[in-house]
This record gives structure tokens, sequence and C-alpha cells, in this order.
């Protein structure tokens, strides 16, 4: 099949024409200032489902803390949780510092440069490996993501769902063949900006366009409506409960997540998914008490947070509550000074939950 969709292609001119816009064109972006593995690594992994302009201060302040390979593997956890809060998918940061603590302990520090060997490291797929490879070592590995299919499905006319795992494996085979082997680094970078600046999604910018007139979905004038992709499924609506459980000394209670699962391992406001939201408050209460043993008295709502996940949204109802005993002794809770609670890694949700009660006044 991909013999058929390179037919008549001019693969050469295409590659040139690419490059050479690129190297003129780039954005000045932290992580090409130079060929550094590790650190192309990590934005690698900061760029999966996240924005260039979100990212930049992100890697920044990461790379400030954790300047090499060794600093980030033998790291505390909860410190990189916390350099990590608000970039979300908290399992990419995990499995990064299990990867990399097994190249310090197995390389030498080292990253390896061979497919069969970076694509064994957790969290290290197809695109990753890709990128490493091509970018820091300069192998004409493909990187496929979705701005790169969504560019070459333009480009080449390929009318394939890229939901599907068989058409990313046909993009692969796709750029296998067009990608520059003297220069990949540049060509995948250079569809990646590509698909950033002029092929966007809605509103793509041909008349801009360095390899115009090699797209054959411009020449056909369907531009908009590619790439082919599945909607997905409406995510799923919880309504939740949380308590600000505060005592008289400006102390206040957090929860850790357990170990595995949805926002693992971060701390929160104990909170419960309630089943009537008529009863919201009576449930939560309830809830404190069995699951937690805690006597709280909740006082007032005073607030409302809805959080979009990939998958499902969370409405959080917010209760400021008051502690009348002591504490149960459990691992996963904790009594800390107000003062000192933006020091623990929180997800999004519930930090908009300490700058609406804790931070205020």
């Amino acid at each position: 099949m991909t013999t058929e969709i390179l037919k008549q292609f001019d693969n050469e001119t295409f590659r040139n024409n690419l490059i050479e816009w690129y190297e003129g064109e780039q954005r000045d972006l932290p992580w090409r200032i130079n060929q550094d593995p590790y650190r192309i690594w990590v934005s690698e992994i900061m760029l999966q489902q996240t924005r260039v302009e979100t990212v930049i201060p992100y890697y920044l302040n990461f790379m400030k803390q954790f300047p090499t390979l060794e600093d980030l593997a033998y790291a505390e956890e909860e410190k990189i949780l916390k350099a990590w809060e608000g970039l979300g998918y908290y399992s990419r940061v995990r499995n990064l510092q299990t990867a990399v603590r097994e190249v310090a302990e197995n390389y030498g520090g080292i990253v390896p440069d061979t497919k069969e060997e970076i694509s064994k490291l957790k969290g290290v797929g197809p695109y990753t490996t890709g990128a490493i490879l091509s970018i820091a070592y300069n192998k004409p590995e493909p990187a496929v993501d979705g701005n790169v299919m969504r560019v070459l499905s333009r480009v080449l006319l390929i009318e394939e769902d890229i939901a599907k795992t068989k058409t990313r494996k046909l993009f692969e085979d796709v750029t296998y063949e067009l990608i520059s082997k003297e220069k990949p680094s540049e060509f995948n970078q250079g569809i990646m900006e590509l698909g950033a600046l002029i092929c966007t999604p809605k509103s793509p910018g041909c008349l801009l366009c360095p390899v115009r007139e090699h797209c054959r979905a411009y020449e056909k004038g369907v531009q908009k409506e590619l790439p082919i992709k599945a909607k997905k499924k409406k995510a799923t609506k919880k309504e939740m409960a949380a308590a600000v459980i505060q005592t008289n000394d400006g102390q206040v209670v957090i929860h850790r997540r357990g170990e595995k699962g949805l926002l693992a391992k971060l701390w929160e406001f104990p909170n419960h998914e309630t089943m009537d939201v008529n009863k919201q408050k009576q449930e939560l209460e309830a809830f404190l008490r069995d699951e937690y043993e805690m006597d709280v008295v909740l006082t007032e709502k005073v607030q409302n947070v809805e959080h979009t996940f990939s998958h499902l949204i969370w409405n959080i109802t917010v209760y400021k509550a008051e502690l009348k005993s002591g504490l149960p002794k459990r691992d996963d809770i904790a009594l800390v000074d107000r003062n000192s609670v933006e020091s623990y890694p929180f997800p999004v949700s519930h930090q908009k939950i300490i700058e609406h009660n804790l931070l205020r006044g």
C-alpha cells in the first residue's frame, strides 16, 4: 500500500522543500539548544497531548530542578510530581523516572541509541523512540504523532481513520520511505513544525505552506476534511463532593490518592462521588465518618469546580468543614498548615479549591 500511496510522488523535492523551510523558520524552543538526548526525551514526554506554549515554562523549571538524567533518576517522587503539577497525565512522569533510572543503572547514564534498546524502556512508545533517535542521534527513524498524521494525510491524500492502530503503522511505513537519510532530525521536526504552525487542524494556512505544490488534498480542495478520525465517546460526568476540613489553629486535612489509577499518589481534599445531588452533604458526611473515621461537620457550600479529563468530567461541589476530633492514624491522611499546603502536589481541580478557599483573603 505504501508503494501505491507514493506512486508519482516526488519524494526528494518534497523533503528538500520541507527541510529548507524548517531550517529557516523553526521556532526558538528551549529543548532545541542542543541534541542532548535526555533533554529531548523530557521535552517529548511533556509535549504529549500538551501545547508547546504550555510546556515551555514547565520544561524550563523541570530542567532547572533536574538538569541531568541522574538528578531525575534519584529524585523524590513527590518532588517530581510537584514539578509536573498542572501538566496532567501524571503516569508520564512516573514512567519517565522509572526509565531514566534504568538508563542510569544499566546503560551508564547514556540514553540508548538503538531502537531495540530504547523501545524497551518504560513509557517509551514508537513515537518517542523515533523522536529521540532522529533528533538526538540523527537516525532515520519515523516519529509519527497526530501532527505528522494530519500533515501527511493531506499531502498524500490518505483517507484512513487515524484513530486506528493499523493506520498509524501505515504512516510509519510511509515516513520510512519519505524521511531524509542525511537530515532525519530536520525532516521529522519539519513535519511537526509544519503541523503546529501552518497545517493546523481547523484552518490550515495553505497559502503559506512550503510544500503546497506537493499537497494532493489542496489540489482537490479537501484539505479541511482530512484527516479522518472517528469521534470519541462522550465523556462520562460524575457528581463529586469535597470537604475543606480545617482546625481552629489553621491546619487543613489532605488525602493522598492510591498507588495506581487516575492521578495516583497526588494529594487532594477528602472527596466522594455522590449518587444524589440533593443529598450530597449527607452523603459526604457519612463517607468521611465511615471511610476515614473522622468526626466532621460540613458548615457551608463554598464552590463548584468542573474539571474535564479526556474520558471523564468531574463536577465537584466543595464544602467547608470543621474537624471535631483527632485524625485516624493513616499514611494517606495528613494534617498540614494551610500556608504550606501548596508544597504538596495536587491535581488541577484541587489546586482551584486551594486558590479559592485557602489563598484568598
